[in-house]
């Protein structure tokens, strides 16, 4: 069975992205130094899921999913029109399609959710297991926040792993069993 898994760097005010979804401040965030974490996550991720706002950049070279270090199935959770999908890109219109699509080919390995929106989403349904956030030393004052649930209630992580690589501090957690979650 896979685990689904909410995969992101965040800047240390919280945001993982600038304004207009820009996320070219993630490049050189590592320094070049490996991260043990993310070294161990990529051979077990068995398939990707992102949103429509994160397709975008991930068509381009530079947005390429995991620096083109990863390749697999990637659902696009997306009402946009699956004629203009760039090859390598399953487009699905509700999170249950997306969702059984993504485990189905990551089979035991993780499904690597990309975006606040789905991940929220996942969370919502019951259905986000972990989340690995990297925490970059860099302070973006505006953009897309990690995660965002106005109203909501909170919602207690279990730590599974702290670790750090270079400047970059690594928070790996559980998430609750669902009746934690609503």
């Amino acid at each position: 069975m896979s685990t689904v898994l909410y995969h992101v760097t965040m800047s240390l005010d919280g945001f993982i992205a600038r304004p207009r979804d820009d996320v070219s401040w993630l490049l050189g965030v590592g320094d070049g130094v490996p991260n043990p974490a993310v070294e161990r996550l990529l051979p077990r991720i068995g398939a990707a899921l992102m949103g429509g706002r994160t397709y975008a950049p991930a068509t381009t070279a530079a947005g390429e999913v995991y620096g083109g270090r990863w390749r697999g199935t990637i659902v696009v959770l997306t009402s946009a029109d699956p004629a203009t999908a760039q090859p390598g890109f399953t487009f699905r219109a509700d999170l249950a399609s997306a969702l059984a699509t993504a485990k189905a080919a990551a089979g035991d390995g993780y499904v690597a959710v990309l975006g606040a929106t789905t991940a929220r989403s996942c969370l919502e349904a019951g259905e986000l297991d972990e989340v690995l956030v990297h925490v970059a030393p860099v302070f973006l004052g505006d953009g897309v926040r990690l995660f965002s649930r106005p109203g909501g209630d909170p919602v207690r992580l279990e730590p599974v792993e702290l670790s750090h690589a270079g400047r970059v501090a690594n928070v790996w957690a559980r998430v609750p069993s669902t009746s934690d979650v609503r």
